[in-house]
């Protein structure tokens, strides 16, 4: 049964508004992917300190790691107790940090750019993120790639964006929890949303998070 979506006319409103804003921020975010391979890595810290925490104290975080240099030479105890105050979970994600530049610059030097640029879709690249980033999962991988303007067709899924597919009629409920399966699943129906509204899928998720937080940010 087709879903019996709601309220479409507000939202193509409300994205109208901020269409221009939210258009840029996607350029800015194509326009890191260009960037080097350590510019590219400090934006998959971002994801992973971001889990369960604020976008601009993390952030403000993954920016003090680089000014101190703790970034590229800090071990997990160091960078722990560096992001104790400044993030959940800090032990944990310190120990990701690390396993993804041990993973990524193994010599000093990586190649991330151009792997990520190997696969032949976007949803490829995120599977390989998924498998060689520990720490990352479906959802942060999305956000790594779109953040680095590899990704503008995957979903983003938090809470903030359920509650909001939930007020348009996409989702009836909140899922008790996001497996893998149920995820992809979700995935399909914004597909589907996004095209039947005419709001692309990158857009979509900037303006229901502008709506949340008061900013188009990332």
């Amino acid at each position: 049964m087709k879903p019996r979506y709601r309220d479409i006319d507000g939202l193509r409103a409300e994205y109208e508004a901020k269409q221009d804003a939210i258009r840029a921020r996607l350029e800015d975010f194509r326009r890191t992917g260009h960037k080097a391979d350590e510019r590219l890595f400090e934006e998959l810290c971002f994801c992973i300190v971001a889990i369960q925490s604020k976008a601009r104290a993390s952030d403000s975080a993954v920016a003090a790691l680089r000014t101190t240099q703790l970034l590229w030479s800090g071990g997990p105890d160091e960078i722990a107790t560096f992001l104790r105050h400044r993030t959940r979970f800090h032990n944990h994600k310190a120990a990701f940090i690390v396993r993804a530049r041990e993973r990524f610059f193994p010599q000093g030097h990586g190649e991330l750019a151009k792997t990520l640029d190997s696969f032949p879709s976007s949803k490829d690249a995120r599977g390989w993120l998924v498998r060689e980033v520990h720490g990352l999962g479906l959802k942060e991988a999305s956000h790594f790639l779109r953040n680095t303007g590899r990704g503008e067709d995957l979903a983003i899924l938090d809470r903030h964006i359920l509650r909001n597919l939930i007020r348009h009629g996409v989702l009836r409920r909140l899922p008790r929890t996001l497996t893998p399966k149920r995820y992809l699943d979700i995935e399909r129906r914004i597909e589907s949303f996004s095209e039947e509204i005419g709001i692309p899928m990158a857009a979509l998720d900037l303006l229901f998070w502008s709506r949340e937080t008061g900013e188009i940010f990332k």
